[in-house]
């Protein structure tokens, strides 16, 4: 699963007029579509299934039902799209195009928007140049500091703008605290066979530089810091064209959203790293202080990057619980990489 939330899965199948398969054996027909493409790909994600045309993408959202979110209705999926493009369209305007209602017509046929019933809605988004993604652009070495800086000042003047939220330092400690521990007891969990020691000794080193240093949390919540954010800064979601586009933010959770923008741009920094690009991460952070002043202290951007990383290898295990989709050696590997790299900003933060 690519989105950061909390485990445990309950689905609960829909009771609707029209069959899940029905529906996305209509929306994988290039005749579905008013733009006439030529072909429709369909990639099928965690929470979605997304129907790739020349020129846009349509997301229907699964009809599921988990602990942090309840997609089980037709009206729960349309306030989640709903959701999806005003909070998208903070970053990413000329992309999240709108809502569109799958109908079923007076003579009981499918159609994308027009008059019948609705059964189901999608999220309607322009395509970006896939040559222009910043995860291809680092695998290619293909990045340019300009094009950092950019973003950079994209995401400092992005931060600026938005209200700080009403936390009081204690509880944005605890908060912290809290999500090192949920993530310290499903990465310990038997079902995933990971040796216990390393995720353990994580967490009570995560949860000891929280402690000792928490008047730099407090100062940062002083300091108003604490926006409600992306949620999900990877780099599969930026586009580096002339104004930086950031995309699929995590729209079905706002605890998830209320961050310090020193969390999220350590997140993006950390997974620069991972793509063998630490340039680039040296390109984002600096570039940021540059064009918001604000400089958080070195030690607590490596704890936020050591907890984006346990957070990662957490995902990366949630994957086997993913219908046998995934192959269970390749996400085990994800989460021992995610949890070195987990180790060597918590020792950078320890000094």
């Amino acid at each position: 699963m690519d989105k950061s939330c909390p485990p445990r899965v309950s689905n609960r199948p829909e009771q609707a007029a029209v069959s899940l398969e029905a529906k996305l054996g209509f929306l994988g027909r290039p005749d579905a579509y008013p733009e006439a493409p030529a072909r429709v790909d369909a990639v099928e994600t965690h929470m979605s299934w997304v129907f790739l045309i020349d020129s846009h993408a349509y997301k229907l959202k699964k009809p599921v039902r988990y602990d942090y979110l309840d997609f089980s209705t037709v009206e729960a999926r349309r306030l989640d799209c709903e959701a999806e493009v005003r909070l998208n369209r903070r970053l990413a305007a000329e992309v999240y195009l709108g809502v569109v209602p799958l109908v079923l017509d007076a003579a009981g046929r499918l159609r994308l928007d027009g008059a019948g019933e609705t059964v189901d809605w999608l999220v309607r988004m322009r395509r970006l140049p896939a040559n222009r993604m910043l995860d291809q652009l680092l695998r290619n070495g293909a990045v340019e500091q300009p094009e950092i800086r950019r973003l950079a000042q994209r995401l400092a003047s992005f931060y600026a703008a938005l209200p700080a939220e009403p936390f009081t330092p204690e509880a944005y400690r605890q908060a912290l605290a809290g999500r090192i521990e949920d993530n310290l007891r499903e990465l310990g969990s038997p079902e995933f066979g990971l040796p216990p020691e390393m995720p353990a000794a994580l967490a009570r080193s995560q949860l000891r530089f929280l402690q000792s240093h928490a008047d730099l949390f407090d100062q940062r919540v002083q300091a108003g810091r604490i926006v409600e954010g992306h949620g999900d800064l990877r780099p599969e979601h930026v586009c580096l064209l002339a104004e930086p586009i950031v995309i699929d933010c995590l729209e079905f959770n706002r605890e998830f959203r209320i961050l310090d923008p020193a969390d999220e741009l350590g997140y993006l920094a950390l997974e620069c790293e991972r793509l063998h690009a630490p340039q680039a991460a040296r390109w984002l952070l600096d570039g940021y202080v540059e064009a918001s002043g604000d400089a958080p202290p070195p030690a607590m951007l490596h704890f936020y990057q050591s907890c984006r990383a346990m957070l990662r290898a957490k995902l990366a295990l949630w994957h086997l619980r993913d219908d046998g989709r995934h192959r269970p050696e390749k996400w085990l590997a994800t989460a021992r990489d995610y949890l070195e790299w987990a180790q060597r900003h918590a020792d950078s933060a320890a000094g």
